[in-house]
């Protein structure tokens, strides 16, 4: 026994429970009635959840293998007859009060991401400069102290030196022979390397989303991108949105260090995974770009969020301070620098200074609408001459969360629908592709479909309004009219104890709803108020600027959810203004794009400074009228 096994003095032995998680090999010891989940996350062991543990994402399944747990009221709507009576139960709700054998689904860590954006091209640039030097020995007529000896070899610039340089300067130039590299990045002299080393020098840019963080390296000698990699982001255990993580800080604070490990773990692995791709030496990596939203660059630095989740929404700065990449965790050159985009409010992050640093927004003629769709939307409205920003907040939706059979976009997710009215029926079965009679379904990975995406789900709902199934307030229609308007379609339509839902892949027994994949009313009410938020958001930033919907020229769709959302759709829902398809334009990554940018060209780099005074920040919350304009927004365009 431990001391930590013993209670207060004079008080009884707190009782504790051994945990076996038995698809990782781990073994826990934990106080008896804690969570499944929250045992799980104490310990670094990932179960999938986009709420954090509070009941009400339904994701975080687990199979008790040995040992008691009663099903809960939640299991009881989470699972089948069969799958309690198997031992399936959520995480967040089976507490241990005994010892037991867990086994937990593998999480998907690499779910489907846009790892490319629209961008435009740069004049090279970088901030990291190597140069060759070769040196004369010191002699009693030439008494030049080491580092002025090498400062006045760079003659085409004047950096200031780091005291390290200083350490190692004099041990160096004789080891080599004073033939040497300096090493600049940003005016500041990190490192004299040995011999000529001009042709290694790479950055390494970061997009640090919510969900899921892109890595891309760069060779800063030629512009070229050497290797690229993503993952879903190590932070998810506290929830799928920055509202689920700042509320994990105010309730306990030690979840900040937490969190900001997580960020430094996710940000570590893919500068591994990505030098060790492009077989690069990760001390050749001098220079790191960050662009993430507020939440998460303020997790990454270790900056308390509290203040961006309650009124009035406050930043601790707009622009951060000189950093290195090592105050980011990431194992590099130990000197190198971090630049961090800087954001323009609480809600309107450095992605989006840095999407529309890369999408030339404050460059174009034309009036565009930016558009970065997640639980956060982000929105933009301008040109050249003017831009206008907001952020409206779209709930988890689109990341799957709140959805009954919703997932992330990883394989097995359902990301496109078309339906044909005439046909269909229960028992009709999925070809490996998911096509089916009447339900033609596009799946991630090509295999079984498993659940449904955010744009599965978009697409699922259009095509049912398309079909005549879905009424413009959001209802499903009557049985007597779905026979009539989709004959084929009709017996998809159906119901689940009181809630109507409309079955998309039938499972096991032919008629059986319960094992398949269905959306439920419930479902399309969700996606409605996201949907409301965002049109709410755009339709604000017209009414500021005094224009109409027809006056946008064109609508960028930024962002891994924006890549895969089919343009028709979108329009159609009034997720964007009713515009021909062909204006709307998927913009992939910006947000990486716009990272990438800043380590190729100090240029575009003062340029993404520059944004902060030509954004007007819009605050929506502050608006009396804003509950009224949702409210208009929720039903559906006719």
């Amino acid at each position: 026994m431990t001391s930590a096994d013993l209670a207060e003095p004079g008080a009884a032995l707190t009782p504790r429970v051994d945990l076996v998680f038995v698809t990782s090999g781990s073994k826990v010891r934990v106080p008896a009635g804690v969570t499944v989940f929250d045992a799980a996350s104490w310990n670094g062991i990932a179960i999938d959840s986009t709420c954090g543990g509070h009941g009400t994402c339904k994701k975080c399944k687990v199979r008790i293998a040995d040992g008691s747990v009663p099903a809960s009221s939640l299991d009881a709507r989470a699972f089948t007859p069969d799958e309690l009576r198997d031992g399936w139960r959520l995480a967040c709700r089976a507490e241990a009060t005994g010892d037991l054998r867990i086994e937990v689904p593998p999480l998907t860590t690499r779910p489907k991401a846009a790892t490319v954006g629209v961008g435009r091209q740069v004049i090279l640039r970088p901030a990291v400069q190597k140069r060759y030097l070769e040196l004369d020995e010191p002699s009693l007529s030439d008494q030049r102290s080491d580092i002025e000896r090498v400062l006045d070899g760079i003659d085409d610039l004047e950096p200031r030196v780091d005291l390290p340089v200083l350490r190692s300067v004099g041990r160096v130039l004789r080891a080599a022979d004073y033939k040497v590299t300096a090493v600049v990045v940003d005016e500041v002299l990190i490192e004299v390397q040995p011999g000529d080393t001009t042709g290694s020098r790479y950055g390494i840019a970061f997009d640090l989303g919510t969900t899921t963080v892109v890595a891309t390296l760069l060779d800063l000698s030629t512009g070229t991108p050497m290797a690229v990699a993503s993952m879903l982001s190590k932070q998810q255990p506290f929830g799928a949105d920055v509202i689920s993580r700042i509320s994990a800080v105010m309730m306990e604070p030690a979840n900040l260090d937490r969190l900001t490990e997580l960020a430094h773990s996710s940000l570590g692995d893919l500068a591994g995974e990505v030098c060790d791709a492009a077989d690069v030496d990760p001390l050749d990596v001098y220079e790191v770009a960050l662009a993430g939203n507020a939440t998460m660059t303020h997790l990454a630095l270790g900056i308390d969020p509290e203040p961006l989740g309650v009124a009035p929404f406050i930043l601790s700065a707009r622009l951060l301070p000189e950093i290195l990449a090592a105050d980011l965790g990431l194992a590099v050159h130990p000197r190198a620098r971090a630049v961090v985009f800087p954001a323009f409010g609480a809600y309107v992050g450095g992605d989006i200074t840095a999407g529309l640093l890369a999408s030339g927004m404050n460059r174009d003629a034309r009036t565009r609408l930016f558009i970065d769709i997640g639980t956060n939307c982000e929105i933009v409205l301008g040109s050249r001459d003017w831009l206008l920003a907001t952020a409206a907040p779209a709930g988890p939706a689109f990341e799957g969360a709140a959805i009954r059979c919703g997932m992330r976009a990883a394989d097995g997710a359902i990301e496109g629908v078309a339906l044909d009215p005439g046909t269909g029926g229960p028992a009709a079965p999925a070809g490996p592709t998911g096509a089916a009679d009447g339900v033609s379904l596009q799946i991630i990975g090509d295999c079984a479909p498993q659940g449904l995406c955010g744009s599965g789900l978009v697409d699922a709902v259009a095509s049912l309004i398309a079909a005549g199934l879905l009424d413009h307030s959001g209802r499903f229609v009557p049985d007597e009219v779905a026979a009539r308007v989709a004959p084929g379609l009709a017996a998809r339509l159906t119901m689940l104890g009181e809630e109507r839902v409309f079955v998309l892949h039938w499972r096991g027994e032919p008629g059986h709803v319960a094992a398949s994949i269905f959306l439920t009313q419930r479902d399309v009410r969700e996606l409605q108020f996201a949907k409301a938020a965002i049109a709410s958001g755009w339709n604000v930033l017209l009414e500021e600027a005094r224009l109409t919907a027809a006056d946008v020229q064109q609508v960028l769709l930024a962002g891994s959810f924006g890549s895969y959302l089919s343009p028709a759709s979108a329009i159609s829902l009034g997720l964007v203004p009713k515009l021909p398809a062909l204006r709307v334009v998927s913009a992939g990554n910006v947000a990486g794009e716009g990272a990438k940018m800043a380590l190729l060209s100090v240029r575009e780099r003062a340029a993404a400074l520059a944004l902060l005074e030509e954004v007007r920040y819009v605050e929506l919350s502050d608006r009396a009228d804003f509950n009224d304009r949702f409210v208009e927004q929720l039903q559906f365009p006719r």
